[in-house]
């Protein structure tokens, strides 16, 4: 049995070929796991607000020292840490806009990434507090930038790796359906995707 998080961030509803993909691979875990648990967060639906004077005020009050307004500033990053904690495994769906991720998973980062929390200064440097977790980046592009000449502009999978690494979450897949924009794959990316995937249980 597995507790799954899965983190949707593109206002594509239905349509969205990384939503797509990460409940596909969702649909693998229970397989292998059958009695698994999965909760859902749709940042598009219920974004995280990016980050103000009161959230950061929130964060480095201590918590017996905390105002009522500082426990509501505070409400959604303690609420995504709480899940992030419990998750075994967590899929995190990704599209690419403008070479980089969408602002409400970048919001949903900025709560998340909080020093003393799930960071810490040690002697050898920072170290993460998120351990133990599986992470599978479920990435959608309309172009190609696992190889050839949109390599180097692939910004998106480089970030997330850095940020989940920073907080210590290191055990990180990635599967892609790239080439959306080109008509003769549309049909087959998320299949031809899933059959490179092999999931080891």
């Amino acid at each position: 049995m597995k507790n799954i998080l899965h983190i949707i961030s593109s206002p594509r509803t239905g349509i969205s070929f990384s939503t797509k993909l990460g409940k596909a691979i969702i649909e693998n875990l229970i397989v292998a796991y059958p009695s698994s648990k999965v909760v859902e967060r749709d940042l598009t639906i219920d974004p995280f607000p990016h980050l103000q004077q009161k959230h950061l005020d929130a964060f480095f009050t201590r918590p017996e020292n905390r105002t009522e307004i500082n426990a509501t500033d505070i409400k959604h990053s303690e609420t995504a840490i709480e899940e992030i904690k419990r998750a075994d495994v967590i899929i995190i769906s990704v599209d690419v806009y403008n070479f980089n991720i969408h602002s409400t998973l970048k919001a949903w980062i900025d709560h998340i990434v909080r020093s003393g929390i799930t960071f810490k200064l040690a002697d050898t440097g920072v170290e993460g507090l998120l351990t133990d977790k599986k992470v599978y980046l479920a990435v959608a592009s309309k172009g190609v930038y696992s190889e050839g000449p949109m390599k180097q502009f692939d910004f998106v999978v480089p970030y997330l790796r850095f940020v989940l690494n920073f907080i210590g979450i290191n055990d990180i897949e990635v599967l892609r359906v790239e080439g959306s924009s080109i008509p003769a794959e549309q049909e087959t990316i998320l299949e031809k995707s899933l059959n490179e995937w092999s999931l080891i249980a």
